[in-house]
């Protein structure tokens, strides 16, 4: 069994019983107790439950302060990713003037584009140096760059996004709810983030299934500023228009 297909089933049991222990989570996947462990410890880390002695227990679903680092995040849902990166990447079509976001969902995305008549613009090093190295033209918002995520934020990023007009903009996101819309832990990468959101044409948010019903400190967009894609979702967001379930 896959690494994420684990993680998958260890949430969902903890969504159904709000604590789960070792012993149990061991008997149903049929792996080791040590396996379970580092399981638990990786989703954690990633923010998605809380670690206490001999299991865990559900996450508070209130509001998110906390943002987890690149690594911790690119260890989680990677399957997930994966699917929503390679329809959002399909999407993109010769001499679009594209915003990519910083995130693990969309450095998914670099591996499967292959439209080198794009442009690209990014807050995220990483993306840029990657795109660079394959061929593509890319431009690197300037600004102060933010650790945890490796992502540039301020003023500055503000103000050079300003002068761009792009036809295309894909973006991560923490949380989604209708009520909050889409909300990231960080004031500053949330100011980057609604203000690339309003110089595109079309904005396109890639979100695996457990971004739903999640809410993070700051909102950047309504629930409806984007067209969501995403791998599943709860049944309440089935029929929303503008979501669009890969596979």
């Amino acid at each position: 069994m896959l690494t994420e297909q684990r993680y998958d089933i260890i949430l969902k049991l903890l969504e159904e019983k709000n604590s789960i222990t070792v012993a149990e989570v061991k008997e149903l996947l049929n792996t080791s107790e040590s396996t379970v462990r580092r399981d638990i410890t990786a989703l954690h880390n990633a923010g998605k439950l809380v670690k206490v002695f001999g299991g865990a227990v559900a996450r508070d679903r209130t509001i998110a302060t906390h943002e987890p680092t690149v690594e911790q995040k690119a260890a989680v849902n990677v399957e997930a990713k994966q699917l929503v990166a390679a329809r959002a990447a399909a999407l993109i079509q010769p001499e679009d003037f594209v915003y990519l976001d910083a995130g693990t969902t969309t450095a998914c995305m670099l591996s499967f584009l292959t439209e080198k008549s794009a442009a690209f613009v990014t807050n995220a090093v990483a993306h840029a140096k990657t795109l660079a190295a394959a061929g593509f033209r890319v431009y690197l918002v300037g600004g102060e760059l933010k650790g945890s995520t490796e992502a540039v934020v301020g003023n500055q990023a503000l103000m050079n996004l300003q002068s761009y007009h792009f036809t295309k903009g894909f973006f991560g996101t923490n949380g989604i709810s209708r009520q909050n819309g889409l909300t990231t832990p960080d004031m500053n990468e949330a100011m980057v983030k609604k203000t690339a959101m309003g110089q595109c044409r079309e904005c396109f948010v890639l979100a695996d299934h457990s971004k739903f019903g999640e809410v993070s400190s700051v909102t950047f967009g309504a629930f409806q500023s984007g067209t969501i894609l995403t791998d599943s979702c709860p049944e309440e967001y089935k029929n929303s228009q503008n979501v669009v379930i890969c596979g």
